[in-house]
Parts: C-alpha cells; structure tokens; sequence
C-alpha cells in the first residue's frame, strides 16, 4: 500500500468507529453527518479489502483484519499527535503540563506525593492526576490512559515500553504493637499460626507480588482480611493478632499515624523493584523527559538515604 495515497483522515474515522462500534456514535464524536460517515467507511473497507466492521442486531463486530490493525493505527496516530502537540522545550516555570500517573498507593507515598511537595512552587503550572493501580498497565500507556506507569519490574517482565529503574525495596512482617502473640522474633510457627490480612489490586488480579509468591510456595497461610490498599493494613491490625506485610522504605511514614511493629519474616520473600514505565512514542518530548528527571531524582534520593538494596 502507497502511504502517500491514503487519507491520514481514515485512520481517524478506524480509530472512531472501533471505539464505538456505530456508524452513529462515531460520526457524532467526529462531527460528521451519519451518511459521510457511512461513505468514509465504505472507503476504508477498500483500503483494507476487508469489511472490517460487520453488523450484529445493533452494534458493529470488528474482523479479525481489523483487531488486528486497532493497535498499531492507535499507536500510529499517538506519535502523530505528540509530534504535533511537541514543543522545542519545556520551562517549568511557565509552562502548563498534566501528566496522569498509574501507582500504588506505596509509590504516591514515596515518590509522588514528595514529587507534588517539590514542584508546588517551581512548577505551578504542573497538574499531577493519579490513576490507581490497573491489571493491565501496559495498555493503559498504549491507549495514553496514562502517561506513567510505577510499577515493580518483577510484575512486567516482558513489557515492550521504555522504562527506568527507580529504587528496591523488601517486605517485612508487620503487626500491631500491642500484639502479645508474638514475640522479638517472627517464627514461622507464628507466621502459619497467626491470622494474615493481604492487599490486592483488585478483582482481576487479586493478590500482591509476595502474596503470589506465598501462593506459588503453598505456605498454609489462614488469610482472614483483604484489602486494596496497603496503606490501611497497619490501621487494621490495631487490636488484632493479624499479620501482614509492609515494604521496608514505607515503615517509617506508617509509623507515625499507627501504632506497629516490623519484623524480619521467617519464610524468604522476593524483593520489590520499583520501575517507571512509558510509551517509546513520548521518549523524546522535553516535558515528558523533564518529569521523569524528577521521579528518578527523588528515587535516587531515596537510595542515597537508606541501604541500596
């Protein structure tokens, strides 16, 4: 196929009309008249030699051609838009910028909200909109649902996207500190004994990386609680013999709203590293490479005051 003979305006119509599977909705979002969309469809049919969207009661079915163009014409028409959006550079001082970032709430604690505290008065015209933790941050970034992604290398191993190493990290036992059932030391007949309460991303993928890993382990753990959110485990344990666990780096900040104690846990548990995640379409852009010097910055300073793990 001769690019120079297509209408780039085509892709956008394809773009429209997989989202929404109708002639109607897509000619709406576009602001084009019903029957010019039907026209513009017919067009793309063939450019392609293929239907691509067949009728099924009231919606459109996509083709197996069509799925299979969906991503890389989404991809395509993305760095379009960021090639026209770019500008020469970026001045933080000036400039007005949102970048919607996709983390736990352990990473807004550690990097995000020190980024926010930083930049409120270098930056004022920086918005940072945080998204929550999605089983599928890989598309997140390709669909540009998201801008960043903060996520343990451990869990995207195989992720075709740019990325940064930002700092490690290990999971220690946590427990309330007036918890009388365990001592100085966390046994593994304690460990098996206790009750434990777990965090999750949610329905789809419905255990942490160390609880999959005890999972994968078959360690008998009695699992009584579970929660999305780290961040509420250490306010749950009060006036319980439950057990969970917490990433080092994050024991001091919980310390100081509940009342805890950490131990070393009795079974080997795999370490965390923290990864910042792109798409390659937005490597070269000032204001995203600016933005990412900062998250690496304050990660950096994060190793620098603890042990490098």
């Amino acid at each position: 196929m001769d690019l120079a003979g297509v209408d780039l305006n085509l892709l956008v119509a394809f773009d429209a009309l997989m989202d929404e599977r109708s002639v109607t909705r897509a000619a709406a979002r576009l602001s084009l008249s019903q029957p010019g969309m039907s026209n513009t469809l017919a067009r793309l049919r063939k450019l392609f030699g293929d239907p691509l969207l067949v009728r099924d009661g009231f919606t459109l079915v996509p083709t197996p051609r069509a799925d299979a163009l969906r991503q890389p014409v989404r991809d395509a028409l993305a760095i379009i838009q960021v090639a026209l959006d770019r500008r020469a550079g970026f001045d933080p001082a000036t400039d007005r910028a949102t970048w919607t970032v996709s983390c736990s709430d352990y990473s807004l604690l550690m990097l995000i909200g020190p980024l926010v505290r930083r930049l409120a008065a270098a930056a004022p015209g920086v918005t940072i909109r945080v998204l929550p933790r999605s089983p599928d941050p890989v598309g997140l970034l390709r669909e540009g649902a998201a801008d960043l992604v903060i996520e343990p290398e451990e869990i995207m191993p195989d992720a075709q996207l740019d990325s940064q190493r930002l700092f490690a990290d290990r999971w220690l036992c946590c427990v309330w500190a007036g918890n009388s059932a365990v001592g100085d030391r966390m046994t593994m007949d304690d460990y098996l004994r206790l009750g434990h309460l777990v965090y999750s991303v949610g329905r789809v993928q419905p255990a942490s990386i160390v609880d999959q890993h005890l999972e994968r382990s078959r360690v008998p753990r009695r699992i009584e609680f579970t929660v999305e959110s780290f961040l509420l485990a250490p306010f749950l344990l009060e006036g319980t013999d439950l057990v969970t666990v917490v990433p080092e780096r994050a024991v001091p900040h919980l310390r100081r709203t509940a009342a805890i104690r950490v131990l070393d846990p009795p079974v080997a548990l795999p370490g965390i590293t923290e990864r910042l995640w792109w798409h390659p379409r937005h490597s070269a852009d000032p204001a995203h490479a600016w933005i990412r010097a900062h998250i690496a910055e304050i990660a950096a300073e994060l190793d620098q005051d603890g042990s490098s793990m």
